[in-house]
């Protein structure tokens, strides 16, 4: 007995050790610089919560965090970088849904498990997509740019790239429409809203985040938000509901994660950083600014919410047939 109550509390010793470890190494972090992963080239609208985010972080933290731009592959080649990445902190990521919880189901191999090899630390915000056309196109509304689209031999839409919500949003708005257009694939927003503007595609779908400067200007015409409700940004812009397709409901969100393994405390400690910078007059300013919603959450909430969303976006990929070139 007495040899049976000496290994438990050595066991005991054992586990109080590492957990007393990993609490202090959470306590301590970050020490060196941390990278923070956008899987999307500069100027995109991950870009627009990320960056003050990483300002804010460096100040409050005392070491800098450093936006790293790896475009390509849908978000997946960034995003496969951090989840082979140690799980110590110091390589995150902060991307749209797409690579998440949308390309999974739609390119047949990708080189990680986002439900395995991430670890959701909060959602950032989301925002409703837009449709917007370029000047040249002859439609002031849905109803006005699907009649144009059925006199036309072809026609094409642009997305920040294949498995985005911008892509996924076009294929749903395909379906429900039983339009017959080309999808065409950017590696981000900035370069489709610059091929846009040039006037090499008729339409496109993005978030609010980016395309607002180009509303604003009316350089582009908004044909309809994708949100539940009309934007407070562009409250004459008509919903895809109340244009007559119900169904068509969809947003942009953007979260924040780390490599699976990361110690729990310190997935608490960078969201709880993380929430404290968004509750901040500046952060709410880029909320409103750019029609977004915040939904700044606990890591159990937002992973619990990246499954729900797993299996709606699955859902879309299979009714639309969408495929990756």
């Amino acid at each position: 007995m007495r040899q049976v109550s000496r290994v438990s509390k050595v066991l005991f010793c054992a586990i109080a050790a590492a957990s007393f470890s990993v609490s202090a190494f959470a306590q301590n972090w970050p020490n060196s610089t941390v990278t923070v992963v956008v899987p999307w080239p500069p100027g995109g609208p991950s870009d627009i919560a990320a960056r003050p985010i990483a300002k804010r972080l460096t100040e409050d933290l005392g070491q800098p965090f450093v936006i790293d731009n790896r475009g390509g592959g849908g978000g997946n080649i960034g995003s496969a970088a951090v989840a082979r990445a140690p799980a110590d902190g110091n390589t995150l990521l902060i991307t749209s849904s797409a690579p998440i919880v949308i390309n999974p189901s739609l390119y047949k191999k990708m080189a990680f498990d986002p439900s395995k090899d991430l670890v959701p630390i909060t959602n950032l915000l989301r925002v409703p997509l837009v449709l917007v056309a370029s000047p040249s196109v002859p439609a002031n509304n849905l109803k006005e740019l699907i009649a144009y689209i059925k006199s036309q031999p072809t026609f094409s839409y642009a997305s920040a790239g294949n498995g985005t919500p911008q892509h996924m949003t076009g294929e749903l708005f395909k379906s429900v429409t039983k339009l017959d257009i080309t999808h065409v694939p950017y590696k981000g927003s900035a370069p489709a809203i610059s091929d846009l503007l040039g006037g090499h595609v008729p339409v496109m779908f993005d978030s609010m985040i980016a395309i607002m400067p180009h509303i604003k200007s009316g350089k582009v015409k908004v044909i309809a938000v994708s949100g539940a409700k009309r934007s407070p940004l562009i409250p004459d812009v008509p919903t895809f509901a109340e244009s007559g397709y119900p169904t068509l409901v969809s947003y942009a969100w953007y979260g924040f994660f780390a490599p699976a393994g990361t110690p729990k405390p310190l997935v608490a400690k960078i969201n709880a950083e993380t929430l404290k910078i968004m509750k901040e007059p500046s952060f709410q300013k880029i909320l409103a600014d750019t029609g977004s919603d915040y939904v700044g959450d606990t890591p159990e909430n937002f992973a619990k919410f990246v499954k729900e969303e797993s299996v709606k976006w699955a859902k879309v990929v299979k009714e639309s047939g969408a495929t990756v070139d």
